[in-house]
């Protein structure tokens, strides 16, 4: 159900998940001390660190004991000046910035995840979780990353998942990252080794990059292969004190690319709720001068599979409508986030009056006319001291969620739908199946570069009219959504939505010319066109036995592979050219 009650107040916590300490073989400063990397966490304003060393906990180990020697001689009161100074420096860093012991695994194959515990934690309970992730029991003071046969990725992280830790895939898209950057083969491991339940966040190296590119709009939900919305964050794996130089100039220093997460409290717990949870509006890279604005943020990417965007919470006498259609689309496809008072395009921040008022009144109605009850936290936040509502909506576990005893919706692409009989059916066999329909099986490109150069099956979004027929002077369409896999039959223009209802108004008009065809081998490019800012492709696939495909719509979301070679593509159609094609064109 939604939650209604009064949270405590946030703020912006800067944090840095993935430090070394000279318990790791590979640190370069050996001179460093434990109160030194507290000095300089200190310096550098973090409010929470993690300890990470590799495969080892004997660094945190080691401070724990030096600290226990400083309390144990100020008992005996045999304290020495400087050790009576540094144990005052260790108490006044410590209530300062909350330390988190933890170890980066080297799994199988060389993959690297980071397990990071409550502070509580006990040094035996982490050096019998790094036993049973076969790490050598001569190996756990070695502090390398080097230590052969251990355990399979997913296993890893069901480990530690049931230990109680945050699970974060180290440097996802670098070397030794799950994302396998560098591979050209894998696409269900990808898959598995990114989407797994038991895997909480992923750190990346980009993501304060301004390109469309980057990891995390990878991994934002939108695409087929990975619907699974993943929280990503960033560290700086300092194996020094401070940012290096020379032949170490690439190499960060403690706090050097934190992440600053809003939060009620700086506790573990809270670190792990967020980074367990739906909301996605709470965590951004660190920024000195100019802070990230999570709202602006979504509003540059704009409407999609998992975001959408209402000025107003009230349309007219329609009530809360659009924004409960939305609910229902999100539970039943993929969750998402629905903003409420800002537009969808970057800057446009209207605000909610009363936003307490209307939160109240958003719960009671998603309550009365939602069924069953939807998994939604609402947040409000202030940019430009405008009151914005954020609800972020899960993906159902009981579809279909339906509005109203009767409307089933569903989300498509960037806007939400009225589910075909066919959508309802899979629905319902989704939760028969304990909600585990499959995503397309298909290999996956890599998140930034290219991916394989075979095009052997159609773009991940868009739809394909797969077959027509007249009956009584109306035309009936079989439609397939490339997304998910799943056909409509009995389709017609007038009663499509909007995407259908472009591709059979395409598909009517007989407009294809095979000479108009920018053809790259077997796969071609027809046209492009923009909607709402969002570039959508019509494209052409060749059979072996000459049968074409056509596949209409397409998303950047969607070219994989070889198809990958369109996506820069210039404007081939400026749309709409008339009434009929600006009711059937796409809309973004």
């Amino acid at each position: 159900m939604a939650r209604t009650k009064p949270k405590p107040k946030m703020s912006w916590a800067k944090v840095d998940l993935h430090l070394h300490t000279p318990g790791s073989a590979d640190y370069i400063d050996k001179t460093a001390t434990f109160v030194d990397i507290l000095r300089t966490a200190e310096e550098q304003e973090l409010d929470a660190i993690a300890i990470t060393d590799h495969n080892s906990v004997a660094g945190i180990a080691g401070f724990r004991r030096r600290l226990e020697t400083l309390q144990f001689l100020q008992s005996e009161k045999r304290l020495s000046p400087e050790e009576r100074d540094e144990l005052d420096e260790y108490y006044r860093i410590l209530n300062r910035v909350l330390v988190l012991p933890g170890f980066e695994l080297t799994a199988t194959l060389g993959f690297h995840i980071l397990a990071v515990f409550p502070p509580q934690t006990s040094i035996r309970k982490l050096e019998h979780i790094l036993l049973e992730l076969n790490v050598p029991e001569d190996r756990l003071d070695a502090g390398t990353s080097e230590i052969g046969a251990s355990t399979d990725v997913l296993t890893a992280y069901s480990v530690m998942d049931r230990a109680g830790a945050l699970v974060i895939a180290a440097h996802a898209n670098s070397t030794h990252g799950v994302a396998m950057q560098n591979f050209n083969f894998g696409g269900q491991t990808k898959i598995a080794y990114t989407q797994d339940e038991h895997l909480h966040a992923l750190e990346v190296t980009d993501l304060d990059s301004r390109s469309r590119r980057t990891t995390a709009n990878f991994y934002n939900g939108s695409k087929p292969e990975y619907p699974r919305r993943m929280h990503c964050i960033q560290g700086s794996d300092a194996h020094l004190l401070v940012r290096g130089s020379g032949e170490n100039e690439k190499r960060l220093g403690v706090g050097d690319r934190p992440t600053e997460l809003l939060l009620p409290e700086v506790t573990f717990e809270a670190i792990k709720e967020l980074l367990t949870g739906d909301d996605f509006s709470r965590t951004r890279p660190y920024r000195a001068a100019d802070p990230i604005d999570p709202i602006k943020e979504a509003q540059e990417v704009g409407p999609s599979l998992v975001a959408s965007f209402h000025e107003r919470p009230v349309v007219r006498s329609r009530g809360f409508e659009a924004v409960l259609r939305d609910v229902v689309a999100f539970a039943n496809t993929n969750g998402g986030s629905i903003y409420i008072g800002a537009g969808k395009t970057k800057g446009t921040i209207r605000g909610v009056e009363k936003p307490q008022e209307v939160q109240e009144s958003l719960a009671q109605a998603m309550a009365s006319r939602i069924t069953p009850q939807a998994e939604v936290t609402i947040d409000v936040v202030n940019p430009e001291g405008k009151a914005v509502m954020v609800l972020n909506v899960s993906k159902g576990a009981e579809t279909p969620y339906v509005l109203d005893q009767t409307e089933v919706w569903v989300r498509q692409e960037s806007e939400s739908a009225i589910a075909t009989r066919d959508e309802i059916v899979r629905l319902v066999l989704q939760t028969l199946a304990g909600n585990r329909v499959p995503v397309p099986m298909a290999e996956a490109e890599e998140p930034i570069e290219t991916g394989s150069p075979l095009a052997d099956e159609p773009p991940h979004t868009g739809v394909e009219v797969v077959e027509s027929s007249e009956r009584n002077g109306i035309s009936y369409h079989t439609v397939r959504d490339l997304r998910n896999g799943s056909v409509v039959q009995n389709v017609t223009r007038f009663s499509a939505r909007r995407l259908w209802r472009y591709a059979i108004s395409e598909r009517e008009a007989g407009g294809l010319d095979l000479n108009s065809v920018d053809w790259r081998g077997d796969i071609g490019l027809w046209k492009v066109h923009k909607r709402g800012g969002q570039t959508r492709y019509n494209l052409v696939q060749r059979d072996p036995d000459g049968k074409l495909h056509i596949y209409y719509g397409v998303t950047e979301d969607g070219l994989h592979g070889a198809w990958r070679v369109f996506s820069d593509a210039p404007d081939t159609e400026d749309q709409p050219e008339s009434a009929e094609r600006r009711e059937a064109a796409p809309v973004a």
